[in-house]
């Protein structure tokens, strides 16, 4: 199929997900309003629809609740295609919502829109107060002691549900009190693609936990059954303070200049204690028992270039160790490690390849210098979507997709860097 095809065919998946300026993932597996699935899918429409993007990013931030936290699933509706709705959560939010947030690149695709559609300054100027109460909340509660890095207090919140960083801290969990329920996930995909039952068990305990403390997040950070340090709420969000502070310079925010500046710099320092010797890498940390071993290397350990931490002494060893893992797997970038014992090509994010975090890699990459290895994973999503289509997820070892079909982000990043030749 042409470039020219698959821009056609993208669009259309975005116009189909599309609910009235908000973009659901996919049709069934995922009905509402995902938090960075959307940001992204904004990116996809200023292909096409500048003024729809901005409304995408507008939408989003309907749902920011008052203490600036924007969560990681607004319900518009209650749909019987999924579980956890909104009753399970129970966070009392208008419009409902869950009760934790997802990785805020909000601040990076505003400022991408606004390099697109300078006419887009008021639009962006009147995001700009939740986006730096956004931020003020995830340092505040994700990192109360002021270690510099981000806690993550349920995988959910990450992104990666079901990351191997996190099996040690899950299974040290014990569901005591989770009621019978029924998943609906996997009458949509197959089970052995998505997260097994005994996670999800601990998914559930850990939203019932946060519900019974009143969604009080500096408690559920300092006290709650998990909090795992990580590299990409770490990174992304050390990426997103970088571009709210030249927001806020744009806008002559004198105040929020210092504010950010503080965060960009507790940042830079906090991540060394990411930084893994025997892996050559950036790993997670539990905040709990943080001599458990790491079980391998993921996919957003190479987010430290597009947080802008390239350039220093980790480098040499971080690009041994990315081209280590492309050397393993045909097709890149895998979300976990193809050498390490927890790889899984199929399932979720313990191996398969995300076009949403090969843009991200790839821009940290290019923007570092790294070129020809950027426009290496440029061209692998660019081939897995030519030969399998806008799937959710992708197995590294064959191009198969995976997951969910006709998915938005998948078509975003198409639209907006994986189908763009340089």
């Amino acid at each position: 199929m042409s470039v020219v095809d698959l821009d056609e065919q993208a669009r259309d998946i975005l116009v189909a997900n599309d609910r009235g300026g908000y973009t659901v993932p996919t049709a069934r597996l995922y009905p509402y309003q995902w938090n960075w699935d959307s940001a992204f899918c904004a990116l996809g429409f200023a292909a096409f629809d500048m003024d729809r993007a901005w409304r995408e990013i507008e939408t989003l931030f309907e749902g920011q609740w008052p203490n600036g936290m924007v969560p990681h699933i607004i319900f518009r509706r209650d749909d019987p295609d999924y579980f956890p709705g909104p009753s399970v959560w129970g966070t009392g939010a208008t419009p409902p919502s869950s009760g934790h947030s997802q990785p805020p690149v909000a601040a990076s695709i505003v400022r991408r829109l606004l390099d697109l559609d300078p006419g887009g300054e008021a639009r962006a100027k009147a995001l700009f107060p939740g986006m730096l109460a956004w931020h003020s909340w995830f340092h505040a509660t994700r990192d109360p002691d002021g270690r510099g890095v981000i806690a993550t207090t349920h995988p959910w919140e990450t992104g990666r549900d079901n990351a191997p960083e996190w099996d040690g801290a899950m299974a040290r969990i014990e569901p005591v009190g989770v009621p019978s329920y029924t998943r609906r996930d996997t009458g949509h995909v197959d089970p052995s693609m998505r997260p097994t039952e005994a996670e999800y068990d601990r998914y559930i305990y850990m939203v019932q936990w946060g519900r019974e403390h009143g969604w009080n997040h500096t408690r559920i950070t300092r006290e709650g059954p998990f909090a795992v340090s990580d590299p990409g709420l770490t990174f992304v969000l050390l990426r997103a303070d970088r571009d709210l502070l030249a927001l806020a310079e744009r806008f002559g925010d004198a105040l929020a200049v210092s504010e950010i500046s503080r965060w960009i710099a507790a940042a830079e320092a906090g991540c060394e204690a990411l930084w893994s010797a025997p892996h050559n890498a950036y790993v997670a940390r539990d905040q709990r028992v943080e001599t458990d071993p790491v079980p391998g290397v993921s996919s957003v350990a190479f987010l430290a270039f597009y947080a802008g931490l390239g350039g220093g002494p980790r480098d040499e060893a971080l690009l041994g160790t990315l081209d280590r893992v492309l050397a393993a797997a045909p097709y890149s970038v895998p979300s976990f490690d193809p050498e390490a014992p927890a790889f899984d090509s199929r399932r979720y994010w313990r191996g398969p390849v995300w076009a949403v975090v090969n843009y991200m890699i790839g821009t940290g990459l290019a923007e570092a210098g790294h070129s020809d290895r950027a426009e290496r994973i440029r061209l692998d999503t660019k081939r897995l979507i030519e030969t399998s289509g806008f799937f959710e997820y992708f197995d590294p070892t064959n191009g198969a997709g995976c997951g969910g079909n006709a998915f938005s982000w998948t078509a975003a990043i198409w639209l907006t860097w994986a189908g763009r030749e340089g």
